[in-house]
């Protein structure tokens, strides 16, 4: 190979070869190796997803057509101008996730161009890149974003042209790096090179590419990849959201405590704990990142407010019974009862009836629903004859509701006006078709029969909804504690 001296400013310092073309690259197939001194990251835009950080970039080839004329000395190289830079061929680096690259500058651009005596070639810079990333924030903050820097040729294929990091040291960062990577106020950043070339098709024709070699090789590039993790740090998160929203789900609880007529201070403790959840949920979503879907923390916060306002509702629903049991039901039972004892005018007889008293015609007994059969006591020596009779009410099982009638009644029994038996059978029959018209409501009405029941075992002093609160409560919300963790824990891990 014949070699010329270049123009008098560069002559001085290699030859090149005569027909030397700086358009055209060293050779059919041309490697270049990179690497990259990673000295600080600059920032983490989250809204913008861009990751800033500032490097210096070596990348070295071999061009057979240049060679230093002078001698190297101890350093084994020969450092070139910027002026002698634009003589000569330099790989088209292209950064595919690029958004902007900022040349180091102070007195000059911080760059070098270096040839060896074998003549390699290295060319470094100094600069600001800002990637692009595709964030997925679903998870947030649990999430884990995987950010891939290609470096690649743009217009030479991948038999022409190959992109690949330096086996010695790819990546070098200063002492304040620690082992596991770089730690920012919110994330772990750490990098990894690839050692295998990445392929990558910047054609865009829709042709599957991995199935004909042929085009393959003449559509696709190689790549040096390198893969950038973000890791959250969590332990700020569980201080300062997951921490106090679980704190405030647990002081509800204290609500089923309090005696349900003290309306005032258990309304004010749930009202005011469910108020504070929103407003958590409510700045955490506008200082967190926007995702497609429900993030994982809003999640917890909505789980935590759901089960304040169940907590609420549960309150409601006793309230609504203890009304329900002290008013309008006792008002029922005392109508029901008067209407029950109409008949013919005699001496009345006294029905007490949850501390209502009733005057009823004798004569009308008979036509009491739900009533013992009259237990006669005889007295020949006594002008009184007591007649007790007792109305029997659906006993509760939860022993909530007794309703007992007792009814005196004193009366001169004469021998001579017993009844007849025809007067008898007729009032059998009259009582069994009352009987049968009782069973015929009670059937009709027996749904609501269930919902008095559960009305009275929420609303009465002496019901269970509160305890059974106290307990159900708690347990429904570690098994949704554990289900939540082990679910995104999982595929947190998934991403790493």
């Amino acid at each position: 190979m014949k070699f010329v001296l270049l123009a008098s400013n560069i002559s001085s310092h290699f030859d090149m070869s005569e027909n030397y073309d700086k358009n055209n690259r060293p050779s059919d197939l041309t490697n270049v190796s990179i690497s990259l001194y990673i000295n600080r990251i600059s920032a983490v835009d989250e809204n913008k997803e861009e990751i800033s950080f500032d490097v210096f970039l070596q990348v070295v080839w071999m061009d057979s057509r240049l060679k230093p004329n002078t001698d190297v000395g101890e350093k084994g190289y020969i450092e070139l101008t910027l002026e002698q830079r634009n003589q000569i061929w330099t790989p088209d680096l292209y950064i595919r996730q690029l958004r902007e690259m900022k040349i180091l500058r102070l007195f000059e651009e911080i760059s070098s161009l270096r040839i060896y005596e074998n003549s390699t070639i290295s060319l470094s810079i100094g600069a600001t890149i800002i990637i692009k990333c595709d964030m997925d924030f679903v998870l947030y903050p649990l999430d884990v974003q995987k950010c891939p820097v290609d470096f690649s040729s743009y217009k030479y294929t991948v038999n022409e042209m190959a992109f690949h990091w330096r086996k010695d040291n790819p990546l070098t960062f200063p002492n304040d790096f620690g082992e596991n990577g770089f730690r920012l106020p919110k994330y772990v950043v750490s990098f990894d090179p690839r050692e295998e070339p990445y392929p990558i098709n910047f054609d865009g024709d829709g042709k599957d590419y991995s199935r004909n070699r042929a085009l393959l090789y003449r559509s696709d590039r190689i790549s040096a990849r390198l893969l950038i993790t973000l890791s959250r740090e969590v332990k700020s998160y569980l201080l300062e959201n997951y921490l106090p929203s679980t704190l405030f789900t647990v002081i509800s609880w204290g609500s089923f405590l309090i005696i349900p007529t003290i309306v005032p201070g258990r309304m004010v403790l749930l009202v005011t704990t469910l108020l504070s959840l929103v407003t958590m949920f409510d700045t955490v979503r506008n200082n967190s990142p926007d995702a497609l879907e429900l993030k994982s923390i809003e999640v917890w916060l909505l789980c935590c407010t759901f089960f304040v306002f169940l907590a609420l509702m549960e309150y409601f629903i006793v309230l609504f019974g203890i009304r329900y049991d002290s008013h309008w039901r006792r008002t029922q039972l005392v109508a029901q009862a008067a209407s029950a004892f109409k008949g013919p005018e005699s001496s009345p007889a006294r029905i007490s009836l949850s501390n209502q008293t009733l005057q009823v015609p004798h004569s009308s007994i008979s036509n009491l629903p739900n009533v013992e059969t009259p237990l006669l006591t005889d007295n020949k020596n006594e002008d009184n004859v007591i007649i007790e009779m007792t109305a029997i009410q659906p006993q509760r099982k939860n022993g909530l509701e007794n309703a007992t009638t007792r009814m005196f009644q004193a009366n001169r029994i004469n021998p001579e006006e017993n009844k007849s038996a025809r007067d008898l059978a007729a009032s059998t029959a009259e009582s069994l078709n009352t009987a049968e018209k009782v069973s015929s409501i009670m059937g009709r009405k027996r749904f609501r029969n269930v919902a008095d029941v559960a009305l009275l075992y929420a609303g009465s002093t002496r019901g269970r909804l509160d305890q059974i609160s106290l307990i159900l409560f708690p347990v429904s919300f570690l098994l949704f504690t554990v289900i939540y963790w082990m679910l995104y824990l999982n595929e947190s891990r998934k991403k790493l």
